[in-house]
């Protein structure tokens, strides 16, 4: 925000979304890293962002976790952790051919969809996954087996996709999907495909589906929302989209600083709500910057109560210190 936009003063009140913010694969993924950094001390690979943050990924670099791209950049005989977002089968043989000491901060909800997958190419199905191409999760989850997948993101990719046997097909979905562009897309599978088999249970994770009902939930008394998230995050790009299909003008900020006093210029309501991989503290550093310009009554809506606790890997817990 630029020193003329500090000048601008809003009237408005704040409405805060909930739930929003860390889910529980995230705060899992976390821990692992600080966790392996006090026992082993640095450095500690970390392959991809371990979450899709920013401020998450600096402060853990700042204790000495290395976010690399590749295997191949890491020493032999040093510990890697593999990111929230999953990896394929191909990078897990890797790491072992290397002497890698690996530990494993996949998301459980994501390793229920490899497992999925697994399952269902061991019935001779083909796989349809839903999701968007090029994101970690997606490249983790098609990586889970060799031949026999698909990878489709809109109604228009299904119209134009080809499969062996329509009669032994399957769908799985990237667990960080906007719930409404899902149901789209699964609707033109069964239309095309009317035999096409389902997941057993829903794929995305409850974390996702929670913060978008709330992101709804709040944005139809609002007149602007502000997500609190990372560029790179999808689940807060969803949210920032869920907003906008309501009608409500919506922006996606990475901290404070990034806020436009343009945007707030003639607003009454501003709903804040955060992705899942962005930490509390920045939600309230927003708030601070609203109310610096002249924001009112902070009001948190009720929502959904979360208690899910993923554990953390036996191998890590199990582990001995080895920091001098």
């Amino acid at each position: 925000m630029t020193e003329s936009d500090s000048k601008i003063k809003i009237s408005a009140d704040i409405v805060l979304a909930n739930p929003r913010g860390f889910c529980a694969g995230v705060d899992r993924a976390i821990i692992i890293v600080e966790q392996a950094l006090e026992k082993f001390g640095a450095p500690i690979y970390v392959r991809n962002e371990v979450v899709h943050n920013k401020f998450v990924v600096d402060g853990l670099r700042a204790k000495g976790a290395i976010f690399i791209k590749e295997l191949d950049e890491i020493p032999s005989g040093n510990t890697v952790i593999f990111s929230a977002h999953g990896i394929s089968k191909a990078v897990r043989l890797e790491a072992e051919a290397r002497g890698l000491t690996a530990y494993d901060a996949t998301c459980p909800l994501v390793t229920k969809v490899h497992i999925e997958v697994a399952k269902m190419r061991q019935a001779d199905l083909e796989i349809v996954m839903i999701g968007h191409k090029g994101h970690p999760e997606v490249e983790g989850t098609m990586g889970q087996a060799e031949v026999g997948m698909y990878l489709v993101e809109t109604p228009e990719d299904v119209v134009k996709l080809t499969v062996k046997n329509p009669e032994k097909l399957a769908f799985v979905t990237q667990t960080t999907l906007s719930m409404d562009d899902a149901a789209l897309v699964i609707s033109a599978l069964t239309t095309k495909f009317p035999n096409i088999r389902a997941p057993k249970s829903e794929d995305i994770c409850y974390a996702t589906q929670n913060r978008q009902d709330a992101v709804k939930l709040m944005a139809k008394d609002c007149d602007l929302v502000i997500i609190v998230g990372s560029p790179n995050s999808s689940n807060s790009n969803r949210l920032r989209e869920v907003s906008e299909r309501q009608g409500v003008e919506a922006y996606m900020v990475d901290n404070a600083s990034y806020l436009q006093a343009a945007w707030l210029v003639g607003k009454h309501k501003i709903g804040v709500s955060a992705g899942a991989s962005a930490p509390e503290v920045l939600v309230k550093e927003v708030i601070a910057q609203l109310q610096q310009l002249g924001a009112n009554h902070v009001e948190e809506l009720h929502g959904v109560i979360e208690s899910v606790v993923f554990q953390l890997p036996k191998n890590l817990s199990n582990a001995k210190s080895t920091k001098v």
